[in-house]
């Protein structure tokens, strides 16, 4: 039997899945970016955590623009999109010390997409080593770090650099 300790993941077993929206466009008007683990606004984009992640540092960067498709992107997204992929990249590099990353993007049901009708960019931080006997063996993934502890650690450093 696998026990895994994830504490964070029973708000999505409890919660009941309903469609009220796209929580990429919802979030960002809450203005409640703790709750909500939103770690960094641009004016055409903003960085989020994803809830429910692949490893520590997991985050996706979204456009405000409720769209599904990159040719929808304006010119200003395209770019912003693109340093804030950078920004992620050197602030995960030096707060949690990643070796690489898995930066992608999902189009479609079929290309995997959990949120298909909101375009939106993951940034997987990863390590030597990270995919070890669990994933392979045990067919089980571990998160060791909370995600309010990853997002004040990393919020430090969005408020904090022009990168």
């Amino acid at each position: 039997m696998k026990r895994i300790w994830a504490p964070w993941r029973i708000d999505y077993i409890e919660n009941p899945k309903k469609e009220d929206g796209c929580f990429f466009c919802k979030y960002p008007k809450e203005n409640d970016d703790e709750k909500r683990f939103i770690l960094y606004r641009g004016k055409k984009a903003f960085i989020i955590m994803n809830y429910y992640p692949y490893t520590n540092g997991h985050l996706m960067i979204a456009p405000y623009k409720h769209i599904s498709e990159l040719s929808d992107l304006d010119n200003g997204a395209k770019i912003e999109i693109m340093n804030l992929i950078q920004k992620c990249t050197n602030i995960l590099k030096e707060t949690m010390k990643a070796e690489g990353f898995n930066v992608g993007i999902n189009i479609g049901p079929v290309a995997g997409a959990g949120v298909k009708d909101h375009l939106h960019v993951h940034i997987v931080p990863r390590w030597t080593g990270d995919t070890n006997f669990m994933p392979i063996f045990g067919d089980t993934k571990i998160i060791s770090e909370g995600l309010r502890q990853t997002w004040e650690k990393l919020r430090e450093e969005f408020d904090h650099t022009d990168n």
